[in-house]
């Protein structure tokens, strides 16, 4: 246990989180101090989807990814030059099955994986691998994979879901500045889900959940929550920290593990 690194989903909202002074980036600033020091980063992100397979970048130095438009060009500017890890790469490869992933320099780091690692370990200098949304997959599949991914946290390996529990934005053009009643109640039954490890109660919701389908919408942003919440070992704890909502987008995150490293993170 002393060793073990926590699993953490982090809520990563808008690439402005990460140039602007908000109390979102100021926890993971807070986040990259407090947590002992990886060896590698995992990351799953809600903007890295494939189909038909899970597929992990490699190369040396995977490529920093802009996936948006419209911000300014300091964003554009930013880049996120951290090493591959071909060593990491070969152990997902033996924990979910060599012949379920493909090892790909297609893609690279999208700023759901740089816009959470830039404020917690910004000289991009701990080797990070990415790894894919598997459309393909419902949602005991993700949790199977991340279940598998859990022995990787004795390994000296950091696990970063990157996503968002609420995220809908057309709905969120409409209502931002407001905490809607819906939102606020998909948040409630989440953190109350993950904090008893009822993995049930995040992957099974009723036709006629209204909140439910207007939180997860397309699902992607939520997806990575569930690879974080499966890697939950014994003698884990759950923190949740950045626990606001902004119309139909919340920042909420969670720390599985040891959950006093979370004390006194973000707005509650």
């Amino acid at each position: 246990m002393t060793n073990r690194l926590p699993a953490l989903f982090l809520g990563h909202g808008s690439p402005m989180t990460v140039i602007t002074d908000n109390p979102s980036r100021a926890s993971f600033v807070e986040l990259g101090k407090r947590l002992p020091r990886p060896a590698a980063i995992l990351t799953i992100s809600a903007h890295y989807e494939t189909q038909g397979a899970t597929h992990v970048t490699a190369g040396d130095h995977p490529r920093t990814i802009h996936d948006f438009r419209g911000f300014p060009p300091e964003l554009f500017a930013m880049q996120y030059p951290a090493p591959g890890s071909a060593g990491l790469v070969a152990r997902i490869g033996e924990v979910i099955g060599a012949n379920r992933i493909v090892a790909s320099t297609d893609w690279g780091f999208d700023h759901g994986t740089w816009g959470v690692l830039q404020p917690m370990y910004p000289d991009a200098d701990i080797p990070v691998v990415a790894m894919s949304l598997n459309r393909s997959l419902d949602g005991d599949g993700h949790l199977a994979i991340g279940k598998v991914l859990a022995p990787l946290r004795d390994e000296g390996v950091l696990i970063v879901g990157s996503g968002n529990v609420v995220h809908n934005l057309a709905l969120w053009r409409q209502s931002q500045g407001t905490v809607p009643d819906w939102a606020a109640d998909f948040t409630r039954r989440v953190n109350a889900a993950v904090s008893e490890g009822d993995s049930t109660a995040l992957t099974r919701f009723a036709p006629d959940d209204s909140a439910a389908g207007m939180a997860i919408n397309s699902a992607e942003h939520y997806l990575p929550l569930l690879y974080t919440v499966a890697t939950r070992l014994p003698g884990d704890e759950v923190a949740v920290f950045n626990d606001t909502i902004d119309g139909a987008l919340s920042m909420t995150s969670y720390l599985i593990g040891d959950a006093a490293l979370a004390d006194g993170l973000g707005a509650q």
